[in-house]
């Protein structure tokens, strides 16, 4: 970590357009739900992608955030008293965040990696995965969400139905549009071109 240096050629040219993804207007608000979210305990970070990226690093604010959608007594993060100050316990920390957020399902392809943090290679990740954590979290709708509903979107949900014998009998009996309809169709008059020649 200590010993990355500059960037040349494509590698440049991928980081640049990683960086280019990152949302300020989405740090905005990903910051608002945050401090609603955990209270005003966690601070506010400096305007800007090394801003969020510092004030996220350690690991406590996400983990905070991911214990405040859960009910007391059922936190999945523990914290500890004092921030961690080694490296490894800051990366343990955000890779604890990470399984809390997926048990509380955030699909894999949502969920950053921990060096797109750590080492902001990739705040866009970040920004996706604190996205989809909101928009589960207005979704489930158990009281643990904290500020405005419509900072995220409300994801799609099963809408289950029941049917009766009698009614499922019914439709057997129903041939449905889509399957098409033989009513007054035949076949009389059609060609397809000319015959076949076949000379022996």
């Amino acid at each position: 970590m200590a010993n990355k240096g500059p960037a040349y050629g494509m590698s440049r040219d991928v980081q640049s357009k990683i960086e280019k993804k990152y949302d300020d207007e989405l740090e905005d608000r990903l910051v608002e739900w945050i401090v609603a979210q955990c209270g005003a305990a966690v601070g506010r970070p400096e305007r800007g992608r090394l801003g969020f990226q510092v004030w996220l690093k350690n690991g406590i604010v996400l983990s905070r955030l991911v214990n405040s959608l859960y009910p007391d007594g059922s936190k999945p993060v523990k914290i500890p008293d004092a921030p961690p100050t080694m490296v490894f316990k800051q990366m343990e920390q955000i890779a604890q965040f990470l399984k809390a957020a997926e048990d509380y399902g955030v699909v894999k392809t949502d969920i950053f990696q921990t060096v797109d943090l750590f080492e902001a290679k990739d705040m866009a990740a970040v920004q996706r995965t604190l996205m989809a954590l909101g928009s589960l979290a207005v979704t489930k709708n158990d009281g643990n969400y904290h500020g405005d509903p419509s900072w995220f979107m409300k994801k799609a949900q099963e809408h289950k139905r029941e049917f009766t014998e009698s009614q499922l009998k019914e439709g057997k009996n129903i041939i449905g549009l889509q399957m098409g309809t033989n009513k007054g169709a035949s076949q009389a008059g059609m060609s397809y071109g000319r015959p076949r020649q076949i000379i022996s």
